[in-house]
């Protein structure tokens, strides 16, 4: 499957054109409330596998995936094509890009994004084991292990560490994620679900 994808420029034309064009957010609530383009709606990338029969039976319209980079967003569309849904589009970039290019965003309470606190807490590991090695030299094997869940993490696209940041109690947004508000605003097939 080859990725659909536009640049947040042409995402703006798309829009201004067809204000049907539905934007939808995969990253997480807490992402989401942070900083999000007005008028989005937000479907977490792992609310996604519980509600992927609705979405291809209701989703209709143009529907463009958007995250803080594009990297989820080209998970969600892949997920979304091998069920049945083809013809979604990814914002290249995500909504950094879209901000660096001037487009508005809607401000929330601030907080690191996900990718940085990741860093923060693998650099703290890592860094943990090799002092304590210093001490006590099998230490070392858990700097060790971090090292491997970062290669294994790069080399399958996901993160296990992040998962579970983004479950931490100052990743959770003030009002938690509506997934059924935010399925209803699918644009309809006509399909009855």
């Amino acid at each position: 499957m080859t990725t659909t994808s536009l640049s947040p420029a042409e995402v703006r034309t798309l829009v201004a054109a067809n204000p049907d064009v539905l934007l939808v957010d995969v990253r997480t609530p807490g992402e989401y409330e942070n900083a999000h383009i007005a008028g989005s709606i937000n479907l977490p990338l792992d609310q996604i596998d519980p509600h992927l029969d609705r979405i291809v039976a209701d989703a209709g319209g143009t529907l463009v995936l958007v995250c803080q980079s594009g990297n989820r967003a080209g998970q969600c569309q892949r997920k979304l094509a091998e069920a049945g849904l083809p013809g979604t589009t990814v914002m290249a970039g995500g909504i950094n890009e879209w901000a660096a290019g001037g487009g508005d965003v809607v401000r929330g309470r601030t907080r690191w994004e996900l990718e940085r606190q990741v860093r923060l807490a693998a650099g703290v590991l890592v860094l943990l084991g090799v002092v304590v090695s210093l001490w006590w030299g099998p230490a070392r094997f858990f700097s060790g292990f971090i090292g491997a869940g970062l290669t294994f993490a790069a080399l399958t696209n996901t993160c296990a560490m992040g998962m579970l940041i983004a479950r931490m109690p100052w990743n959770r947004p003030a009002k938690p994620v509506d997934v059924k508000q935010a399925l209803n605003r699918l644009p309809r097939t006509g399909i009855p679900s």
